[in-house]
């Protein structure tokens, strides 16, 4: 019941606090997308603690062994005990319904997600075959439309697409770094993280840590794929790309014919590219080594402390 109550309370910490801390801190800029994963573990410690919480209810912790049958007739007379009142019942229903509903939740949610996902990827290889053509002297799928924009597509089939819009807008180093800025998401694999990071928010929408997850991961990603494109291109070069493209959307008309799945509207997208800006011109002095384990080790605490809270009292009483 303790061990219950203590990753009960972890989930509300790190869902709530856990927010506020992610709003001051700074290292993420340095190291965007080691922050990105740090965010992701630390968001999905929540739902880990809230299904350790209900097993460790619902099965209170018995003596540690190697003998599986001594274990489990531990088990079930503990299982007894705690049945053999109304209030110990209770107590055991409750931790039950608190594993499932948070099982069923995320579930449900990811069976939902890879239907959409799979759903609009088809419209977008439509579009492509409809609207799209393969140019030589581009390592993209271009796409008929007014609407300056450029993005990736993951999966089997993984491109690069950049509309004619763009082409027109961008010289040719400014779209040769914007592709590259594309390229460098899919090497990264980002869309995992993004997918990650949109289950969690819509698994657990309650939660402020979960809700905040995919805008503050997405932005961390977008900077991280800055990174990697600047290494092969002028920063200034990209950053005057970014600067014509947002400049280009808030005009009438500067998405038209874009899908909506390609380019949802996001609040903030502009002063987004800003700090990309920003931080390209003035790129922050990158985390030390030192720094990058330090932070790697919190992160693992993070993510394993509701399993060690969980398996604490076993190891207890194995000792």
């Amino acid at each position: 019941m303790t061990v219950g109550v203590l990753l009960v309370g972890y989930a509300l910490a790190v869902g709530t606090v856990g927010t506020l801390g992610l709003q001051r801190s700074t290292w993420t800029l340095r190291a965007p997308r080691l922050g990105a994963v740090s965010l992701l573990a630390a968001a999905w410690s929540v739902p880990l603690a809230l299904v350790l919480a209900g097993v460790t209810v619902a099965l209170p912790a018995s003596e540690l062994t190697l003998d599986l049958g001594r274990l489990f007739g531990a088990c079930v007379v503990r299982l007894r005990a705690a049945y053999g009142t109304s209030a110990g019942t209770g107590i055991v229903t409750g931790g039950q319904l608190l594993t499932l509903a948070t099982l069923g939740r995320i579930g449900w949610t990811s069976a939902r997600m890879v239907y959409r996902r799979r759903l609009t990827r088809r419209r977008h290889h439509l579009l492509m075959r409809l609207a799209g053509c393969r140019r030589a002297d581009l390592p993209a799928v271009v796409l008929d439309s007014r609407g300056p924009a450029a993005y990736s597509l993951a999966g089997r089939r993984a491109t690069v697409v950049v509309t004619s819009g763009a082409i027109d807008l961008l010289s040719a180093r400014e779209l040769d770094a914007v592709l590259a800025h594309e390229d460098a998401h899919l090497r990264g694999r980002h869309h995992r993280l993004l997918v990650a990071a949109a289950l969690i928010a819509e698994a657990l929408p309650m939660v402020p840590l979960a809700r905040q997850t995919p805008a503050r991961v997405g932005r961390l990603l977008e900077m991280d794929a800055d990174e990697r494109a600047a290494r092969h291109h002028e920063p200034r070069v990209l950053a005057s790309a970014l600067v014509a493209i947002a400049a280009s959307a808030v005009t009438p008309g500067g998405r038209a014919g874009m899908p909506r799945e390609a380019h949802p509207p996001r609040p903030g997208a502009g002063a987004e590219a800003a700090a990309r800006v920003g931080r390209l011109l003035r790129p922050p002095a990158r985390l030390t080594a030192s720094g990058r384990l330090v932070t790697s080790a919190g992160m693992v605490a993070v993510t394993t402390a509701p399993i060690v809270l969980a398996v604490a009292p076993a190891l207890a009483a194995y000792r």
